[in-house]
């Protein structure tokens, strides 16, 4: 299947490593234009050039934090300016701490709402001229499995989360007319690095992986590169029908019919 991204230019935030480096290398692999953003400036140089030897493709990296307003501005305006377009926004953001809500303060409230749902909510508003433009674009949010079943003291991320998916409604209904498609996609487990540093010191890696399956109906833990193949398809042309969504990549572990 062609999915038609061949030249098209992509915005791949949070990609330095996990789940962003694998969607910004997949859309490499596949033709894109890749401008990647995260806050280690070294580990996102190392990063697109790992994606440029492997795919033979352009890929840029610039730093920036996704929590301050004119970073994201600054970095938004630059991106449009290397390849003249935009056509691809991958929102992506670090997870906010999970805790009990009773431990949860007005600071770590902020600091959630600042990194997981406004810097969202500035970076489409930010690329909608550049995908006007270009008569068309494609904006997926990465979200979190939270947003359709109770995850345990994930009160943070699921009313940050919740919050992109009722944004993600409104803006598919507006962005509509202008050809351009809005959805999220809610990982369940991904073997990432994050994921694994969450796993007991000196523990088996086989058998702490085979227990965390055992809810999972696959029988397994997903990789990166199954999630990367689901946005890579919201992202191509192929998906211009497809709008308003929120698909998770999950093995099957969400028992919910809705």
């Amino acid at each position: 299947m062609d999915l038609k991204l061949t030249n098209k230019v992509a915005i791949v935030l949070a990609a330095s490593k996990g789940l962003g480096k694998a969607i910004a290398t997949t859309l490499s692999a596949e033709g894109a234009k890749v401008i990647i953003g995260s806050r280690d400036k070294n580990e996102q140089d190392k990063t697109a050039a790992e994606i440029r030897q492997l795919t033979g493709n352009e890929v840029i990296a610039m730093p920036i934090d996704m929590s301050k307003g004119e970073e994201i501005e600054a970095f938004i305006k630059k991106a449009g300016e290397a390849f003249g377009r935009i056509d691809i926004l991958l929102n992506n953001a670090g997870g906010p701490p999970f805790d009990k809500f009773e431990n949860i303060n007005d600071e770590q409230w902020q600091k959630a709402f600042d990194l997981n749902l406004l810097s969202m909510a500035r970076t489409s508003r930010l690329v909608l001229p550049y995908m006007k433009t270009a008569g068309g674009g494609r904006i997926i949010n990465i979200i979190s499995g939270s947003v359709k079943s109770v995850l345990a003291n994930s009160v943070l991320s699921t009313a940050m989360r919740m919050g992109v998916v009722g944004m993600a409604k409104m803006m598919a209904d507006e962005f509509g007319p202008y050809n351009i498609t809005v959805n999220n996609v809610a990982p369940g487990l991904i073997l990432t690095d994050r994921i694994k540093h969450t796993f007991p010191k000196d523990a088996d890696l086989e058998k702490v992986m085979h227990e965390k399956a055992t809810s999972i109906p696959l029988g397994r833990i997903g990789k990166p590169e199954e999630f990367a193949a689901l946005v890579a398809f919201l992202a191509s042309g192929q998906a211009s029908y497809i709008s308003g969504t929120t698909i998770q990549v999950d093995g099957g572990a969400n028992r919910a019919i809705f």
